[in-house]
């Protein structure tokens, strides 16, 4: 099962950053609230995507992730797709840790992370432009 959902969740990750990339997606003003849903719709794609992708690892038996605080229970489902969050939109708290393998996931998400902005502001000028010149 892990070899079959690792892949299909990769896929739907690229599939969903790809989509800043094709022409005409971001249509209309430069500031809308499609564009502000179209952008927070893809960070909620790429947040799943590598929240399952933690967890996947963590229900194989290969741990990716450590809680510093063990005090309270241990929860996979939270953990990954709170981890997933905080390195996407920041370097993270401190309190769950990447290792091993989880180290170059988190290294992926975070460039995700910090390039996706640039390439949404990167498309809508350049859509933009192709508008004003038509």
């Amino acid at each position: 099962m892990f070899y079959f959902l690792l892949p299909i969740v990769i896929f739907c990750i690229f599939m969903s950053i790809r989509t800043l990339f094709i022409p005409n997606t971001i249509k209309g003003k430069f500031v809308s609230i499609e564009n502000a849903l179209f952008l927070g719709s893809i960070y909620l794609t790429v947040i799943l995507g590598f929240g399952l992708i933690y967890l996947l690892f963590e229900l194989k038996g290969i741990s990716l992730l450590v809680e510093v605080n063990d005090e309270n229970n241990y929860n996979l489902f939270e953990t990954s797709f709170y981890f997933s969050a905080m390195t996407l939109f920041s370097v993270g708290n401190g309190d769950v840790i990447p290792h091993g393998l989880g180290r170059m996931v988190a290294v992926v998400e975070a460039l995700i992370g910090y390039t996706m902005p640039a390439a949404f502001v990167a498309r809508a000028l350049m859509d933009r432009e192709v508008n004003e010149i038509k």
